[in-house]
């Protein structure tokens, strides 16, 4: 969800086999650089495998341009990949979320073959996505400041995954600002 120069991504914290649970404390978002973030759904070994490509394509990027990679720039090489493998692909959805030039919040989602679904205000991904999208539909504003985007996404998160059975245990949350990322961890229902 973007805010005023400003975006926070979260992600509830269960990994789960169909209705078994194997932790409470898995972690979906990973930070790229500084000012770019990305979260993975789906399928955890899936995940960690395109997340170890996309690191190594970054770092490559970064050798050869000498500077981080835009949002708009990372979102398009996570599509790349994901098409490359549409016939066997990696079952995740990623969202991607940055601040690009004159700290513009930029924020992507897309499905697992990399159709991207580029958005102003949210993006949802997971199990728990249609009840998310009504939450985040109720409570987002415009231009909202660093406390009060964490306090909107945080409410989302934790009333969507309690209609959800296959998330929950708690919630991580990001906020990133162009002077810092502040890092959260939500505790909620564990069941």
């Amino acid at each position: 969800m973007v805010g005023k120069n400003c975006f926070a991504i979260a992600s509830d914290r269960r990994l789960g086999v169909q209705l078994q649970t194997i932790a409470t404390d898995f972690q979906r978002i990973s930070k790229i650089h500084d000012r770019l973030f990305l979260g993975l759904s789906g399928l955890a070994t899936d995940a960690q495998t395109l997340y170890q490509r996309l690191v190594f394509r970054h770092k490559l990027y970064q050798l050869r341009e000498e500077r981080d990679m835009k949002p708009e720039t990372f979102a398009s090489l996570v599509s790349a990949i994901l098409y490359e493998k549409r016939f066997g692909p990696y079952f995740c959805q990623p969202v991607i979320a940055g601040l690009g030039d004159e700290d513009k919040p930029f924020i992507c989602t897309m499905d697992s073959i990399g159709a991207k679904e580029l958005a102003k205000d949210f993006v949802v991904a997971g199990t728990a996505s249609e009840s998310l999208y009504g939450a985040c539909e109720s409570m987002f504003k415009e231009n909202m400041e660093p406390e009060e985007l964490f306090e909107t996404v945080s409410q989302a998160l934790l009333a969507s995954v309690d209609r959800d059975c296959l998330s929950g245990w708690g919630g991580h949350v990001y906020v990133v600002t162009p002077t810092e990322v502040k890092e959260r961890i939500l505790k909620g229902r564990m069941d």
